[in-house]
């Protein structure tokens, strides 16, 4: 498997040269399974608590080939559930720990890439979401309101009407915007390769274009096995990390769902541009849209922007080709036009991947210390900053069991979602979803008033508990 076509992946500094291969057994502390965010945090974060473990991680293809070194660049706090989600589920203390470790987060990512050494093109400008019609507009403000009854204060969260918005940015026919500080735009790419690089010189073994095949949970004083096409690995834990290609391991086709989102990145605009539109601070940027778009400017002066829109396929199935979808790419730039009508230039990378989707829409850290069998993931496209934050739980919980930390004590740790219906509803469900958003939107941008599918969608993905 070579990387993929990306914007992320053609402005690396060097060609990436896999290493070696696993191709004969080995012992290990922690085996990881999975080298992208999550896989190389956690090692990172293992080592830094304990420098003598032995710790291994395991790639099927190249450090960052999967959503790692893929997506849209945004370090952000958001979450995948809403927050009258969370708080029906865990209560609102839960609520209040998660949501300051994940603000917490982002500036902790910032100093640890820092620290590393790493060059990730990390500038915490924070995130814009326009309103680009009254009914997007209403919807900021009413979630503005929310938010103060949640506790964040206008430091977290704030409205921007049209003329203090196009201080810092501004997107055609925009209405206002919500800003938060709490986001962070980055090169994933350049941060993948370089946190494999950290956990080399910590020690870390790191094997790619090694399949791993089962992995298969210890038993009494046995130890746990990861197994892969030449070879074993026997450790005290395993780490499955492995996110939106996790189907592909026996067993765990109805974990998540492989939801795919693809992305487009222009020519680099002319500083008449950027002067025009903002984005100086390098803010992201968004609108209230149903089906999700989302974008920044990059350090050469582009736009990298990406969206919902790929449906997902019936069971579960990840392959390379649908990476690739002209018919969302051609939305993609059509939308991206739209945005930016002064906007230059062809389009010259399109790419695309899947993102792992619970059935109830919460990532999960999971240890079984009978078996020895970790997992961390299902971020639901939420994962630079959830994966960090993942890394620093499963740490904890490995290296400490039993003691109680502000990371082991969050609600997604020993979370266990309930698995996907069997097929064809899965699909069924997913797809019609799909649809709905878009049907939303449409009737949106048509008659200036929401939709009754925006209702619908909110009952079909499980707001609260079924």
């Amino acid at each position: 498997m070579r990387p993929p076509d990306s914007l992320w992946w053609s402005t690396l500094d060097q060609p990436v040269t896999p290493r070696a291969s696993l191709r004969e057994h080995l012992d290990v502390d922690v085996a990881i399974v999975g080298g992208g965010f999550s896989g190389l945090w956690t090692a990172r974060e293992l080592k830094r608590r304990d420098p003598s473990l032995r710790v291994a991680v395991l790639e099927k293809s190249v450090c960052g080939f999967g959503a790692s070194g893929r997506n849209g660049g945004w370090a952000s706090a958001f979450y995948p559930l809403s927050d009258d989600a969370v708080i029906a589920r865990h209560g609102r203390d839960a609520f209040d720990h998660l949501r300051l470790e994940l603000q917490g987060a982002v500036r902790s990512l910032g100093a640890s890439i820092a620290a590393d050494g790493i060059d990730a093109h990390f500038i915490q400008g924070g995130a814009l979401t326009f309103a680009r019609s009254e009914v997007q507009a209403k919807r900021l403000r009413d979630s503005v309101v929310a938010a103060k009854e949640h506790g964040y204060g206008p430091e977290d969260l704030t409205w921007l009407d049209e003329d203090a918005a196009r201080e810092r940015g501004t997107l055609s026919a925009s209405l206002g915007a919500t800003y938060t500080p709490h986001c962070a735009r980055l090169h994933p790419a350049r941060l993948v390769r370089g946190l494999a690089e950290v956990n080399e010189r910590l020690g870390v073994t790191i094997f790619e274009n090694t399949t791993v095949t089962r992995i298969v949970g210890g038993h009494g004083a046995g130890l746990a096995e990861v197994i892969t096409a030449h070879a074993s690995v026997h450790a005290r834990f395993i780490v499955r990390a492995t996110e939106g290609f996790t189907t592909t391991l026996p067993g765990e086709r109805r974990s998540v769902a492989p939801i795919y989102s693809l992305m487009i990145a222009t020519e680099p605009q002319s500083d008449s541009f950027w002067d025009e539109v903002g984005f100086g601070h390098y803010e992201t940027f968004a609108d209230d849209r149903h089906l999700i778009i989302y974008g920044q400017r990059t350090n050469d002066d582009r736009v990298a922007f990406g969206g919902r829109g790929a449906p997902y396929h019936f069971a579960s199935t990840v392959e390379e080709r649908f990476d690739q979808n002209p018919k969302v790419f051609t939305l993609l730039e059509s939308t991206l036009r739209e945005l930016f009508p002064s906007l230059t230039g062809d389009v010259t990378h399109r790419w695309g991947g899947p993102l792992a989707m619970p059935r109830d829409l919460s990532p999960s850290v999971l240890v079984d210390y009978s078996t020895g069998l970790a997992s961390a993931g299902g971020y639901t496209g939420d994962g630079v900053v959830m994966s960090y934050l993942a890394a620093n739980c499963l740490a904890d919980l490995m290296s400490a069991p039993g003691t109680e930390t502000s990371f082991t004590t969050l609600p997604f740790v020993q979370h266990r979602s309930k698995r996907w219906e069997v097929e064809p509803l899965r699909w069924t469900g997913i797809n019609v979803g799909l649809g709905l958003a878009a049907w939303a939107d449409r009737v949106e941008r048509r008659k200036n008033q929401e939709s009754r599918a925006s209702h619908l969608l909110d009952r079909l993905f499980n707001q609260f508990p079924p």
